[in-house]
């Protein structure tokens, strides 16, 4: 059952490249935006692929809307806890979780309600959970991320 009308849909398409030791190949799309830093987002993964390494700078909600999701806690580059999420599956986590996260075998996609007052959604992370890239909202409306990531 498809869930959206994906010829509506404006995706973004962010890939890794060699600097990058995990396959990533994911797909972003921004729904709604509104002045007081309130962003809603899908995000759509290829089977078995991940995004890229990264923290949460704001309050996040996220509802898995199909397939399964994988998520990997990292503290200090220790791989914690590993949650396999299903569709149905909803969660709110406060701002600064650090993971990896990918799709299961069939791919995945996920509803991200966040609110940003200040704009700042994410950092990028190397290994060392060292900030590559500061992600903002301003970065998916303006497609800047897509050419960035």
């Amino acid at each position: 059952m498809q869930l959206y009308d994906d010829d509506t849909i404006d995706w973004m398409h962010l890939v890794g490249d060699a600097t990058f030791d995990y396959p990533i190949d994911y797909w972003a799309a921004v729904l709604n935006t509104r002045a007081d830093g309130h962003i809603d987002m899908l995000f759509r993964w290829a089977p078995n692929a991940y995004c890229h390494f990264h923290r949460h700078l704001v309050e996040t909600t996220t509802t898995v809307l199909q397939g399964e999701h994988h998520l990997i806690d990292i503290e200090n580059g220790i791989e914690g806890e590993h949650r396999i999420r299903a569709a149905g599956d909803y969660s709110h986590k406060p701002p600064g979780e650090v993971h990896m996260e990918y799709a299961g075998p069939a791919g995945s996609l996920l509803l991200f309600n966040m609110y940003a007052p200040d704009g700042r959604l994410f950092e990028i992370l190397d290994d060392n959970e060292n900030v590559l890239m500061l992600v903002t909202i301003d970065d998916f409306t303006s497609r800047r991320v897509a050419n960035a990531a």
